[in-house]
């Protein structure tokens, strides 16, 4: 006779960190799938948000988190109560680590916010040139976020995943 052993998802604390490594929020998460370099993470507002672009996130809004151990950028996939795409959200960022149950990442400033149909905007410039003043962000810091930026507008404009994922 054989047994399935069921196991629970696994459970991981996300760490957004600044530049001089302040802990800037966290949250908890569901590993939903790994595949070579990349983890993609199911999450839920656990409290009410106020975000300054976005406006009210209420408790419950359920994301579809993408990130990559080797890209400077990471996409959150906001759903409806439907699970349609409401919008996608854009972090240029240090490429993410895992570290056993952390995920982490220093945020970089600059965001894209895109919407359903695909048309984005470009956000954060300023925060991100005041803040590379004040932490002497390095050159090469510099150029990863602007080729990140770049990167990001090529998978948007050309349906690439996880932008491909439109439900």
């Amino acid at each position: 006779m054989t047994t399935n052993k069921i196991t629970a998802p696994e459970q991981i604390t996300v760490r957004v960190l600044k530049y001089d490594r302040g802990e800037y929020c966290r949250w908890n998460a569901t590993i939903a799938q790994r595949e070579g370099r990349m983890i993609v993470l199911a999450a839920e507002f656990e409290s009410d948000v106020q975000h300054h672009l976005l406006g009210d996130i209420p408790r419950g809004t359920r994301t579809i988190e993408y990130y990559w151990l080797d890209c400077w950028h990471n996409v959150f996939q906001f759903l409806d109560h439907e699970g349609h795409t409401r919008m996608y959200y854009c972090n240029v960022s240090t490429p993410a680590t895992l570290d056993g149950e952390v995920l982490s990442y220093i945020d970089l400033d600059i965001d894209l916010l895109v919407h359903p149909d695909l048309s984005y905007e470009l956000l954060d410039l300023e925060e991100f040139e005041s803040n590379a003043e004040r932490w002497n962000y390095s050159d090469e810091i510099r150029l990863q976020a602007r080729a990140s930026v770049k990167n990001l507008v090529s998978m948007i404009e050309e349906r690439r995943f996880p932008f491909s994922e439109i439900t």
